[in-house]
């Protein structure tokens, strides 16, 4: 793949110099304890469930996620 600098670099490499996503896979509300899991086959957040209940804590709760900005969605290549 041409650079801006006019030399290739290998296609393989690419990825390893470029920081990595994350993305959260659970979140939990600091008000009512409802739990959510990431369910990627739908893309969208699904109710938890913990030894067969589910955790949906109160239904007229205005959620307040524990994802803040202290989450860092970037790593940095290793």
């Amino acid at each position: 793949m041409p650079s801006a600098m006019g030399f290739c670099v290998p296609t393989d490499t690419i990825g390893d110099m470029e920081p990595q996503l994350r993305r959260p896979t659970r979140r939990a509300c600091e008000r009512c304890g409802r739990v959510e899991r990431w369910d990627g086959d739908a893309a969208t957040w699904r109710v938890a469930s913990e030894d067969g209940d589910k955790q949906v804590g109160n239904p007229y709760c205005i959620h307040e996620w524990d994802i803040n900005g202290r989450f860092a969605p970037f790593e940095e290549p290793a």
